[in-house]
């Protein structure tokens, strides 16, 4: 017989009761039909047990509290797994033999009649399960550090010993060293004797070097005598080959005068203008920093003919900067924006290819989801915007950097963009202008 549903249990599950308690709703789950399911477990009717009980836990766990009928599916398929169990909890008997967690989570889902009691004596022999089970860890826990102390004391008289073994060494080791300075003291008086005999000899040496250095100073002086008779016969012979340089430089000097004078004498004869202009400036087309779209052939033309383009790309020097997004959701927005990417970057670098344009491609930065791997075609420069930054003022600060008169095109159906970037000089397209002239290549 069931209890009553005013019987509430007072004292909060342990952990791995309730993770019991959730493994047996979680079995019993997937056995339902879709229509005794409640709706917020329904997402998780599908995963694997062990899966199910992971990742809906909490929401398992409030409908075994909340939901009766549901806690009664649950209680039907755990009579079906364990009737031994179920029998003898509902006959007000716990088994012996039965483990204190299973009885507490069964009785916690099957709610006999006295349930909470039969919880409480589960929890009450789940804890002192733990308690026995820690006093064991304690108890090996203290074996093991008493077998710690007598190894530590066992290391640190073998230590002890070898200290006394090392302090033994050393103490030879020191009677070596001050027989070792002694000798090294009795070398020392030798070597002094030896120096105050070679400072005697030293002394010879030195009166016969002065000797010697007198002799030297005389070869000296009469080898300067010779250096600087040297010399003079040197100096003389420099002004000499200066005498004839400067007669050679002279004729040249007046033969380049002489051919200076022919010319400006034939420009005084012919009587030329001067001029500034260039043969590339003899050529009819319209310079950077004065065609406007107003110059374009715009007459009877759609907003998105992709004709007008193709006249902003013949412009010299033309700069094409696409708002990435922006194009991509408005022709394919079906796809992942990693496909998006790679199909627009794809037809702006043949754009590129056929019209010589500079063209920077900018993509929204926050967009991404991880790193991009994404081979640039030549021809296109591929930008995303920094962090904190939307593609939008990237955009602008390409505009910005241009100098003026440059003609730049931006494309993006984004109005903020398009008025901004006409006001620094830029000629806004729409995004489908460029797709209809991607799909006409």
């Amino acid at each position: 017989m069931s209890s009553p549903e005013g019987e509430r249990l007072t004292i909060t599950l342990p952990d791995s009761v309730r993770q019991r308690v959730v493994e047996i709703a979680s079995e019993a789950l997937g056995k339902l039909p879709a229509a005794d399911v409640p709706a917020p477990l329904r997402p998780f009717a599908k995963f694997a047990p062990a899966k199910r009980a992971k990742a809906a836990a909490v929401p398992m766990a409030a409908a075994l509290e909340s939901d009766g009928s549901f806690r009664a599916r649950v209680a039907e398929r755990v009579r079906e797994a364990s009737p031994d169990l179920s029998d003898s909890l509902f006959a007000g008997v716990v088994p012996a033999a039965a483990d204190p967690h299973e009885v507490a989570a069964v009785a916690y889902v099957l709610r006999p009649h006295g349930w909470t009691g039969i919880v409480k004596d589960a929890l009450e022999a789940v804890t002192q399960g733990a308690r026995l089970a820690a006093g064991e860890a304690a108890e090996t826990e203290v074996a093991r550090l008493t077998a710690e102390v007598a190894e530590l004391r066992e290391s640190t008289r073998l230590a002890a010993d070898e200290l006394r073994v090392a302090q033994e060494e050393a103490r030879r080791e020191g009677d070596q060293l001050r027989r070792k300075v002694r000798q090294l003291e009795a070398d020392m008086r030798r070597a002094l004797a030896a120096a105050r005999a070679a400072e005697t000899a030293l002394e010879a040496e030195r009166a016969a070097a002065a000797s010697a250095a007198s002799a030297s100073e005389a070869e000296l002086r009469r080898l300067r005598t010779r250096l600087t008779a040297a010399e003079t016969a040197l100096d003389t012979a420099r002004r000499s080959a200066r005498s004839g340089r400067s007669e050679g430089d002279m004729r040249l000097r007046l033969l380049l005068d002489t051919v200076t004078g022919a010319v400006k004498g034939l420009e005084r004869e012919l009587a030329l203008p001067p001029t500034e202009t260039r043969p590339a400036d003899t050529v009819g087309a319209a310079s950077p920093d004065s065609v406007a779209p107003s110059d374009m052939s715009v007459q009877g033309r759609a907003k998105d003919d992709p004709a007008l383009l193709d006249q902003y790309l013949a412009l010299p020097m033309v700069h094409l900067v696409v708002d990435g997004y922006n194009v991509t959701k408005t022709g394919y927005p079906t796809l992942s924006l990693a496909e998006q990417r790679v199909r627009l970057v794809g037809g702006l670098a043949a754009l590129a290819a056929r019209t010589g344009a500079e063209v920077t491609c900018v993509f929204d930065g926050a967009a991404l989801d991880g790193p991009v791997r994404l081979t640039q075609p030549r021809g296109v420069r591929v930008l995303f915007s920094a962090p904190g930054e939307i593609a939008d003022e990237l955009i602008r600060r390409l505009v910005a950097a241009e100098p003026a008169g440059r003609p730049v095109v931006v494309v993006s159906s984004d109005r903020e963009v398009a008025e901004g970037v006409r006001r620094s000089g830029a000629r806004p397209v729409p995004a489908s202008m460029l797709l209809n002239r991607m799909a006409r290549s």
